[in-house]
């Protein structure tokens, strides 16, 4: 079930840029990875959007964000390596927002999350 309405222009984008060939959900995870490392342009700062039980990041916390984390992680779900009091962890691209960073890195995330608000999954 979707979270939020559709967009047309974005689902067709989504579908031509980042999963075009994809086949099965492993290429799909794949075009999904291999498009945020192209457009997310590391180090950028990110806060926090919603708590998870999977990650110790609170809603409005601050971190830095490194890197994409390894393909290993990212079967299943984006992650990104982020600095969170003195340690590197991998946390959920969906957890996080971009705040002082480009054009390019902010639509990359805001299509992810859009695409993780629609109920989608590899």
């Amino acid at each position: 079930m979707a979270n939020t309405r559709k967009d047309k222009r974005r689902e067709e984008r989504i579908k031509q840029e980042i999963i075009v060939d994809a086949n099965g959900p492993e290429e799909q995870a794949m075009g999904w990875y291999y498009h945020l490392e192209e457009q997310l342009h590391f180090p950028f700062r990110a806060k926090c959007i919603a708590s998870r039980a999977t990650s110790p990041l609170r809603q409005g916390q601050e971190v830095q964000v490194g890197e994409l984390a390894s393909e290993g992680e990212c079967e299943h779900e984006m992650f990104v390596t982020a600095t969170w009091e003195g340690q590197s962890l991998a946390v959920p691209l969906a957890q996080l927002e971009p705040i002082e960073t480009d054009e390019a890195t902010r639509e990359a995330v805001a299509d992810w999350h859009y695409w993780m608000d629609q109920g989608y999954e590899f």
